[in-house]
Parts: structure tokens; sequence; C-alpha cells
């Protein structure tokens, strides 16, 4: 074989080289980005499904969901002063009651209900439950019974200022639902629409206003 195609078999093998070290560089970058992706430390955001269990069905993945954007939205109305508490698990005369978000402050205690219901519901304020149709890509459509969390809510209520009142607090408490997808098929003062009505409810005094001690001590009782 001549020098020169000595030199040109020795270009095209270095040419190779060059192109196989590019692709494992251009993998390399790709696979970083994606597990740097969602957060400045390397962690997925908390909307991502990465960031839920593994093997979660996918009802309790949708409410985990609910519960995250439900956190996130009354977040923006919280001042300095008040307090939320999450998934605040009590009882009262055998009856338990489990609370997704509960904002004590000076106005008075808030149960905050959170409903990531999907599709389109049917029922009325009375109703114990109420009906989720659900259409699919192919077109078929499903039927599922879910909470009314009107009827939650009242019961919620009932409880929580009967539990406060065994421990010697007498306070007026309010409770509220969120339909994260804004499909309540009812009007109803215990369903909340926007953020701005989320702000109002639990920022205005109509009732008596609470101390510092009370809503240290009902805080004590939740946590």
């Amino acid at each position: 074989m001549s020098d020169i195609n000595y030199i040109a078999a020795g270009l095209t093998i270095t040419a190779v080289t060059a192109v196989i070290i590019l692709f494992i560089i251009v993998i390399i970058l790709v696979l970083t980005r994606k597990g740097s992706s969602g957060s400045p430390h390397g962690r997925p955001n908390s909307t991502t499904f990465e960031s839920f269990p593994p093997f979660t069905p996918a009802h309790k993945l949708a409410g985990m969901r609910g519960e995250e954007i439900a956190k996130r939205v009354i977040g923006t109305v919280l001042r300095e002063d008040d307090i939320l508490l999450n998934n605040v698990s009590i009882e009262y005369d055998g009856n338990p009651a489990e609370l997704d978000n509960v904002i004590v402050n000076k106005y008075g205690v808030f149960i905050i209900e959170v409903k990531n219901y999907s599709g389109k519901i049917v029922g009325s304020a009375d109703d114990f439950e109420w009906l989720k149709y659900k259409t699919t890509d192919a077109g078929n459509i499903y039927e599922k019974s879910v909470k009314n969390p009107i009827k939650q809510v009242k019961r919620q209520i009932h409880i929580l200022a009967k539990y406060l009142d065994y421990y010697g607090i007498s306070v007026w408490v309010r409770g509220y639902a969120i339909l994260l997808h804004d499909n309540s098929p009812v009007d109803s003062e215990y369903i909340l629409t926007s953020i701005e009505e989320i702000d109002r409810k639990v920022h205005t005094a109509d009732r008596r206003m609470l101390n510092s001690k009370t809503v240290t001590s009902i805080k004590s009782l939740l946590e």
C-alpha cells in the first residue's frame, strides 16, 4: 500500500473515532440535563410524575397532585401571621375527620378542602355524592361517584368546632372547598372559585377576632 493510502486510511479512522467521541459526549450531556431538570439541585418539580412514589394508583396520584397544587395556590394568599396546617387528623365523639388544609389566624379558623375532580360533574348541593363523567380519547364515557365536598366540608366544620370546644376553645369555624378544575355543578357559598376569593374569605373580620394566645393554642392542638 502506498504512503498516500496509509494516510487516507489513518484519516478515515480518526474521523470515525471523532464521530464516536462526539456521539458519546452528546449522550452524556442529554442525560445530565434530564437529571438536573426541575430544580437547581437536580430534584424534580413537585408537579411532575417523577416526584411521586412509584406504583401509585392513578386516582391516588391525581389526589396527591391536587394537594400540591392547592398548597401553592393557598400559599399565594398567606400573610405573615397566617398559620397553614396540612393533612390534619382529628376525632370527636368517635367521628374522625381528615382536613386537607386548615388556616389559623386572627380572623378565625378556616378549613380548605381540595378536590381534583376532572370531567363533567353532576349533582346538587344536598346530594351526599356527585356523579363524575369523563370521556376518553376513544370516545368512551365513564361514570363514577365522588364525594360532595359541600356535605364533606359541613361535616368537617361541625367536628372541628366541637373538637376545639372540648379543649376549651370556642371559636367560629368556617370551611370551603376548592375544585381545581372549576367544574362544580352548583353555585355555593362553600365553593371558592378564585385566589381573590380565598384571600377575602380568610382575611375578613366578620366574627370575634382571635388573640395570639388562642391562635397558638389552636395550632398546638392541630399539629
